[in-house]
């Protein structure tokens, strides 16, 4: 699966690991493809999705 490419108005990343990778843990690697550390998201941002990796998880 190739990356995902979404536009979000606020929120937060463990939701969108929850939603996308079907584990909040991997809010992380959410973060490190998106190049930003807080994982509360403030205003309209677009993010990049990494694929779904099932051996990643506890955020890995």
């Amino acid at each position: 699966m190739n990356k995902l490419m979404i536009t979000v108005a606020g929120g937060n990343l463990f939701a969108l690991a929850a939603q996308y990778l079907n584990d909040a843990t991997q809010w992380i690697r959410i973060a490190r493809a998106n190049n930003i550390i807080d994982p509360m998201l403030v205003g309209v941002v677009t993010l990049i999705i990494p694929p779904i990796d099932p051996s990643a998880g506890g955020g890995i």
